[in-house]
């Protein structure tokens, strides 16, 4: 069976538990996806599963990705997503992957762009505290020496210093599946997870075992 599952993320709210505690949750639309594509070690190097999400129009699909659908005689979907095969059982060309795919209490990855914030300085991008703030002070939000002496000569490589700040992939681990409703194909899941509201996301089983 196919490991994850694509989905948007449609924001966060709160759940109370049987015991009265708050939880603070993130809910996402998981699915449905179709299968585009079935790879294996003969042909393709290696195995796994292409998912589909969603549905492009036709007026703005090119040539390739409509070949490349109606293999399936499926329509074109807006976002493609390969994940890792689990167990023996493979799915078939065209068939439907939903979120009954996770259990309640289950441990999920969730990958997904994080917010872009543009170029930044410093002092937002990694914290630094600046200078004086006093009016006689000229260094309030600056980053200071950046250079070495004589040896090596040059400015090491990760240096810390202004830039683009944001619009990364990133990955949140070990988050606890909260609830799952087949029929609205919502999945709820303990915390945040990367990225904007109606933003894509990866939602996979995790791959770090069930802490002791």
């Amino acid at each position: 069976m196919v490991e994850g599952i694509i989905g948007i993320k449609k924001g966060m709210t709160q759940v109370f538990d049987e015991n009265g505690n708050r939880i603070p949750v993130t809910v996402i639309e998981a699915g449905p996806c179709r299968v585009m594509q079935v790879k294996t070690n003969d042909r393709d190097g290696y195995e796994s599963v292409q998912l589909g999400f969603g549905e492009k129009k036709h007026s703005r699909v090119n040539k390739p990705l409509k070949g490349h659908a109606q293999k399936g005689d499926m329509a074109v979907s807006r976002l493609l997503r390969e994940f890792r095969l689990v167990g023996d059982d493979v799915p078939e060309l065209g068939q439907e992957i939903k979120v009954d795919l996770f259990e309640v209490g289950e441990l999920v990855d969730i990958s997904g762009m994080t917010r872009g914030k543009g170029f930044q300085g410093v002092v937002k991008r990694y914290k630094f505290a600046g200078g004086p703030s006093g009016h006689g002070s000229t260094f309030h939000r600056a980053p200071g020496s950046i250079g070495c002496r004589s040896e090596p000569g040059r400015i090491q490589k990760g240096k810390r210093m202004p830039g683009q700040m944001g619009n990364k992939r990133r990955t949140v681990q070990r988050l606890r599946v909260v609830a799952v409703d087949i029929e609205k194909n919502m999945l709820v899941v303990k915390g945040g997870v990367p990225g904007v509201n109606h933003g894509y996301l990866e939602i996979r089983k995790t791959i770090k075992p069930r802490k002791k």
